[in-house]
């Protein structure tokens, strides 16, 4: 390459990362901020969008508790084979669940905050069960992760998976 066609180069190149930032940067103007005034949320702040789930879980309506995903949310839960990918399989996922009386428990949980309309929720917790015909108490501990999307002016579930520890 000569010393005039790395000149070129080089201005078209700096020329298109000035196009892409300042298109970003109008971009981001436009799309203002949507948690509160001006700020993403905070550690607390997402973890709480757990305390509101196991909340639901306690009232034992299935309908309550999906009214917290998303429309379009996929759900790959803790005691089912089944993939659940629209709000009535969701539905039909909780109506066995909460059979049980789950209270779940975080045990570790590592927050990734991706913008002010995303955050991600990933760890370890565990449920307390009771056997609805016999009474009988136990304990499942599984993998998590949550991923939320603010919608509306609503946090919701997107992406819920939860898994059992391979281990015990």
């Amino acid at each position: 390459m000569t010393r005039r066609s790395i000149t070129k180069r080089a201005a078209m190149v700096t020329a298109t990362a000035v196009v892409a930032v300042g298109t970003v940067a109008v971009g981001a103007a436009v799309a203002g901020p949507s948690w509160g005034e001006s700020k993403q949320p905070t550690r607390k702040q997402v973890l709480g969008l757990f305390d509101q789930w196991n909340a639901a879980l306690q009232t034992g309506d299935p309908k309550k508790v999906a009214t917290l995903y998303a429309k379009d949310a996929v759900l790959l839960p803790t005691v089912s084979n089944n993939v659940r990918s629209d709000k009535a399989e969701i539905v039909d996922y909780f109506e066995h669940f909460l059979q049980n009386k789950p209270v779940g428990t975080k045990i570790e949980s590592h927050v990734d905050v991706l913008d002010s309309n995303s955050v991600i929720d990933a760890g370890t917790y565990e449920f307390a069960l009771t056997d609805p015909k016999t009474g009988e108490k136990s304990t499942v501990k599984a993998r998590y992760t949550y991923a939320y999307e603010k919608r509306n002016g609503e946090w919701l579930i997107v992406n819920h998976h939860s898994s059992k520890m391979p281990e015990g």
